[in-house]
């Protein structure tokens, strides 16, 4: 089966490509989601991060995400170490997962694929752009937030121009109808590379 990455700075619309791409029966595995998932249940994960930021990480045993924001705010050393806890397990129930779907491909929704060097981890990377004013706005009616701390999580990321370089398909995802129009596109090349790979 391949293995397709599909990522983009925050506000580019990755949700909704990848919403998209479940409308013509492609599974989608959101990494962010299955992340917040395991810190959760898993056994191991809850282990390794009391034993690196205390009892306090977990309250009742439910995450206490006010306290880890804490802990790793402007603290890149910390993130670091949560990152190095948490990415392998979902790796690891990413893999799994894999194996489960029976499709020609499978797309994993990830933010930061490049920035974790997980790009050799798939055959195909996607990548959504949109103007900067728009994934302004967008984030700014989604979260609440400023446009100042848009822009400072906006900055923590690769630059976009970077990520659409190295990526193998590119979708600009300002307007629905011509965003839909790309996918279907990029699906059907796929589909075809898919076909191609199981004959050779």
């Amino acid at each position: 089966m391949i293995k397709v990455g599909l990522t983009g700075g925050i506000g580019s619309g990755k949700s909704t490509v990848a919403n998209f791409f479940k409308e013509h029966g492609v599974p989608v595995y959101f990494a962010d989601i299955e992340a917040k998932k395991l810190m959760e249940t898993s056994s191991r994960i809850k282990n390794k991060l009391i034993e690196a930021f205390g009892d306090q990480t977990y309250t009742n045993n439910t995450l206490n995400r006010a306290y880890l924001a804490k802990v790793i705010f402007n603290n890149k050393k910390k993130l670091a170490i949560i990152n190095s806890i948490v990415h392998p397990e979902v790796d690891k129930h990413f893999a799994n997962w894999v194996k489960q779907q029976n499709t020609p491909y499978c797309i994993q929704e990830n933010a930061i694929i490049f920035e974790n060097k997980k790009a050799a981890n798939f055959d195909y990377i996607i990548s959504v752009t949109a103007p900067l004013e728009t994934r302004i706005n967008r984030v700014i009616s989604r979260d609440g937030a400023t446009k100042e701390q848009v822009l400072a999580r906006i900055n923590n990321q690769w630059n976009e121009t970077k990520k659409n370089e190295l990526a193998d398909f590119v979708i600009v995802n300002e307007q629905l109808s011509a965003t839909k129009n790309q996918v279907k596109k990029i699906h059907n090349t796929l589909l075809n590379f898919a076909k191609k790979s199981n004959f050779s």
